[in-house]
């Protein structure tokens, strides 16, 4: 197969190819999650190769061309895939009016991909270093096979009266939950995006049956919030986010866990815990997100880092230029004027 455009019976069946991918497929590359981006002027561009089927959002850019970014893909398996793959991708990318690609590869951090033409750029995704919970076994053995700290958090909060339920994706809920993202942001230092967002995200996969809120209660009271998606053998926490006082020990681990159950119940063997610092700051206190570092390891202590992020430089100067100078201008005059993230 030549690298090609998908076409419409593809695009329609697209969830069940990425699954088929080497990596086994990414939430972030499903249509559910590209298609919020054409609410940001992005253009979503569904390709076909012999090594993987991937997506990519498309922007022009005055004077330079197109930009393509393909968020936590390609969905190859090992480098000597990539190797084959970006030949290919450059050529078609080129005819395409295309000057620089942005790819998140999830291969190994340790893989060496310095004799490739990639220039290193930050990541774009958060959770290019992750920690992940092995659903496979059964939920006692998930509960067993969870950290010390993680179980006793857990049955803590299940003590102390702590309860956690599925709710609707309503204005009611979805307005409850951004106040938490409110409260959670103020407190970490972090950006949020407008809440029409997150209810156009949290409706996209709720009307699949593969989206789930989730709140935990204490004394009457929404205390903490999450919302997770599950997408062939894989699960992930997208949101999450809890009031800043401290009125019950465990009642965000108690949440996970509910969230947990979900997943499996949903056909999850793999959970994503969605973003920790990289393994040489997981211990480092003085990391801006130490905080989720220890609550998210308190799961599983292993913590799994990806390659990050590449510019695939398909005009090189103009990658370059664009990779240097312009892209953050861009990104910044974007967040200035909209309050929230370019990609």
């Amino acid at each position: 197969m030549q690298i090609r455009f998908a076409n419409e019976p593809e695009i329609q069946g697209w969830n069940e190819l990425i699954d088929e991918n080497p990596n086994g497929g990414n939430i972030l590359q499903g249509k559910e999650f590209l298609h919020l981006k054409v609410r940001s002027g992005w253009k979503v561009r569904y390709i076909l190769s012999d090594y993987c089927a991937f997506a990519v959002i498309e922007k022009q850019i005055p004077a330079l061309g197109k930009v393509w970014y393909c968020p936590k893909g390609p969905g190859i398996g090992t480098k000597d895939e990539l190797a084959k793959l970006l030949p290919e991708l450059t050529l078609f990318a080129k005819k395409n009016g295309v000057f620089t690609v942005k790819i998140e590869p999830e291969l190994d951090y340790t893989t060496d991909l310095s004799d490739l033409a990639l220039i290193p750029t930050t990541p774009i995704q958060y959770n290019y270093s992750t920690v992940y919970v092995d659903l496979s076994p059964s939920v006692d053995d998930i509960m067993a096979n969870l950290n010390q700290k993680g179980r006793h958090a857990i049955r803590r909060a299940e003590r102390d009266g702590v309860t956690v339920k599925k709710v609707e994706v309503n204005d009611e809920n979805c307005q409850i939950m951004y106040n938490l993202f409110l409260e959670t942001a103020h407190g970490a230092g972090f950006a949020i995006r407008p809440p029409e967002y997150y209810k156009a995200f949290y409706d996209a996969y709720a009307e699949q049956g593969r989206g789930q809120l989730f709140f935990a209660y204490f004394e009457g009271k929404v205390v903490a919030g999450a919302y997770a998606m599950v997408q062939g053998t894989k699960s992930m926490y997208k949101d999450g986010a809890s009031i800043r006082e401290r009125t019950a020990y465990g009642a965000s681990h108690l949440l996970q866990w509910h969230v947990m159950r979900w997943a499996k119940e949903h056909g999850s063997l793999r959970h994503d815990l969605a973003g920790v610092p990289p393994i040489k700051d997981i211990k480092n206190p003085d990391h801006p997100f130490s905080g989720l570092a220890r609550f998210k390891t308190s799961f599983n202590k292993e913590v799994t880092q990806y390659v990050g992020a590449f510019e695939v430089p398909i005009i090189s100067w103009k990658s370059r230029l664009w990779h240097t100078y312009i892209e953050k201008l861009v990104r910044k005059l974007y967040f200035k004027r909209h309050h929230e993230s370019y990609y």
